[in-house]
């Protein structure tokens, strides 16, 4: 099938000197590189996981579980100026 497609002149001289290079065609070229393209986008993409953060702790102290965020702030700068 024949179509027409706008290539920057900077691409399309990049792409003919390696296409004479390696002794292929320009329209091989195009078509294995578009191949090459549409084969990684069918691809899946691993879903985004979440590393585990968390630190070796046991949690809130009994004291805090329905304190405040003021009085929990209080408790982190205690001591400390703030």
């Amino acid at each position: 099938m024949k179509t027409t497609v706008e290539i920057s002149d900077p691409l399309l001289r990049d792409a003919r000197k390696i296409a004479a290079r390696e002794g292929t065609t320009l329209r091989a070229l195009i078509e294995q590189g578009l191949r090459r393209i549409l084969s990684e986008r069918k691809k899946p993409k691993p879903a985004f996981r979440l590393r585990d953060g968390s630190v070796g702790g046991r949690g809130l102290r009994p004291e805090l579980r329905d304190a405040g965020w003021d009085k929990i702030r209080e408790l982190i700068y205690e001591g400390r100026g703030g």
